[in-house]
């Protein structure tokens, strides 16, 4: 079976983290399916980039999260967590994806 790539994993945890808390009005389970590709995610940027893109990755990934907030008063909801999601799926595939 093949791996589904850590770009994927990652901007589909920011929309799908996204989607789940608005669709079901609790946050704390969009924030739920946030960590948990999230956690995904770091583990394969670890095992195919190493610690430090690793590391870097996550908080570009947390930091795309906080980061869609204000975007959001500015471009609207789904197009702030659309825009972010891309950003770091891109940065995924270029250090981590492009290699496997």
């Amino acid at each position: 079976m093949a791996r589904v790539p850590s770009s994927v994993i990652a901007a589909s945890g920011l929309v799908g983290g996204y989607g789940v808390a608005r669709w079901t009005k609790k946050r704390p389970l969009g924030g739920a399916v946030l960590a948990v590709a999230g956690g995904v995610a770091a583990r394969q940027w670890r095992q195919r980039a190493g610690g430090k893109a690793a590391g870097a990755l996550s908080v570009a990934y947390v930091a795309a999260f906080a980061g869609s907030h204000p975007l959001a008063k500015k471009v609207g909801a789904w197009p702030s967590v659309f825009g972010v999601a891309g950003a770091v799926a891109l940065a995924s595939w270029a250090v981590a994806d492009r290699r496997a």
